[in-house]
């Protein structure tokens, strides 16, 4: 049998830079998250180790003073104003395409005042929030081809998205919708992890997809994963391949071919130590 790490997965570029400032300003002294810097619980709960606290939007409207990082999700401008006025110091790891994505979603509202501007993201995710504070949150957010019809197609359109959603879900709402305009903002990295992923998943028996349960990254390039290949198992953590059918302790326990191809992948929120503790865990109850 062989074992093989996807060498195209892990962190992504905007992931890398906000774990990488974090680990930095951990050594000058006391840092806050502003909520989790990665939708991974092993690696949040490693840089916690390090010192860093992760606090939610109503412990920051209590702080005075003191330092918090922005995670690369990026946040609304109403953030910015409360760092303002309560004396902290913010260290600013938001994503530059996020960034360039709030520009121009923020340009968008105040250019065409009686448009509707729609975003194709998840409600409540991190990063559509920081998008709809660019226009007051008076943007509609769709999260699938079927919430089209809450638009009013009688004002202008113009149609962006967060930028880990599906390209081809994507271009299935503009063909449906027909907007006026419309921004493909999905980030570059992720649309073209989907064609990588697929090929890795075509060329082994069974994949292991690694991903923190609250990655909306994770699900979709799982799903994208599962299509190519059926024999695909989800697991956020190394413990759970125990729990995979050829390792559970049940009554119809299977066996794993011993000439199985095994791939091991994962999110753009998904550390590459992890995986490498997958294939140990792996090897480890294979040997048993």
């Amino acid at each position: 049998m062989t074992i093989d790490i996807d060498q195209h997965s892990g962190f992504c570029f905007g992931v890398t830079t906000a774990i990488r400032k974090a680990e930095e300003e951990l050594q000058r002294g006391s840092l806050c998250c502003l909520g989790d810097i990665v939708h991974n619980g092993q690696e949040v709960q490693r840089l916690e180790q390090l010192g860093l606290q992760t606090i939610d939007h109503s412990e920051l409207q209590r702080m005075r003073g003191g330092r918090v990082l922005l995670r690369a999700h990026g946040e609304p401008p109403s953030t910015y104003q409360t760092a303002r006025e309560n004396g902290i110091e913010i260290i600013d790891a938001s994503c530059p395409v996020v960034l360039h994505l709030q520009k121009r979603i923020r340009t968008t509202y105040l250019e065409h005042p009686d448009a509707q501007i729609v975003i194709f993201g998840k409600q409540g995710h991190a990063e559509v929030i920081g998008l709809q504070g660019q226009t007051d949150n008076t943007a509609i957010v769709i999260e699938s081809i079927r919430d089209i019809e809450q638009i009013d197609r009688s004002k202008p359109i113009y149609l962006f998205s967060q930028t880990t959603k599906s390209v081809e879900e994507f271009e299935q709402i503009v063909q449906a919708l027909q907007p006026t305009v419309y921004y493909n903002t999905i980030c570059k990295s992720v649309a073209n992890r989907v064609n990588e992923l697929r090929a890795f998943a075509q060329t082994h028996d069974i994949i292991l997809f690694v991903g923190g349960t609250k990655s909306s990254n994770a699900k979709v390039l799982c799903e994208e994963c599962r299509q190519a290949n059926p024999n695909t198992f989800f697991i956020s953590q190394p413990e759970q391949v125990k729990q995979l059918p050829w390792f559970a302790q049940t009554e119809q326990k299977n066996t794993i071919p011993t000439d199985c191809k095994v791939g091991i992948t994962g999110a753009t929120s998904t550390p590459l130590w992890l995986m490498e503790q997958v294939k140990h865990t792996l090897i480890l109850c294979m040997s048993k």
